[in-house]
């Protein structure tokens, strides 16, 4: 169902035109290269035909902005695995925004979304239940008050091949069982409000 050749035909039909950027499948590292003597456009360079790899790829591209653009990489500083309980504390922070896209993006495809801390080498184990709770949050942030335009722009291509249903709502990030969480604890604080009316 998902076919990362789907993606590519996605982004070039939304921004080539307006934005000279091309999504390319790559090798072992993902890139972004701005356009040079050798290659006329931008390129998003995604790993080995990943499809997540070229969700998170894009999300990068969707939040940097025009001076970024024309740097390698956006310019963005990038430790390894292997990273530090610090350096991971600094990672975790950049990647708040892209992963919350990325998560729209997967929301928008009708495809799972698994959270990344990017570090199984680092000198502690780091709390993914933690980062995908402050994820989740910058979610909700964006359903309040928008996504980034282009990331909102991709949002809608994606909903409108996978045929999926617009405005992004909070519970289409849910599971079965979270959705039955939020739901009782709405209606738990809608009756408290209730008797303190009352």
């Amino acid at each position: 169902m998902h076919k990362y050749q789907d993606l590519i035909e996605i982004f070039d039909d939304t921004f080539y035109g307006s934005f000279n950027t091309r999504l390319i499948k790559g090798g072992d590292e993902p890139i972004y290269l701005p356009a040079n003597d050798q290659c006329s456009y931008h390129q998003i360079v995604f790993a080995h035909g990943f499809y997540a790899s070229a969700l998170h790829e894009i999300s990068h591209w969707c939040i940097a902005g025009s001076k970024r653009r024309e740097l390698i990489d956006f310019g963005y500083w990038y430790e390894p695995d292997g990273r530090t309980a610090e350096q991971q504390e600094k990672f975790e922070l950049v990647e708040l925004k892209p992963q919350a896209i990325e998560w729209a993006f997967c929301v928008a495809s009708n495809k799972k979304f698994t959270v990344s801390v990017d570090n199984l080498n680092g000198d502690s184990e780091p709390d993914i239940t933690a980062f995908k709770k402050r994820v989740f949050s910058q979610v909700e942030d964006y359903l309040t008050n928008g996504f980034p335009q282009r990331a909102q722009d991709f949002i809608d291509a994606l909903a409108r091949f996978y045929d999926v249903s617009l405005p992004l709502s909070l519970e289409q990030f849910l599971t079965p069982f979270e959705q039955d969480k939020l739901f009782y604890h709405q209606h738990v604080e809608n009756l408290e409000v209730s008797h303190a009316i009352i």
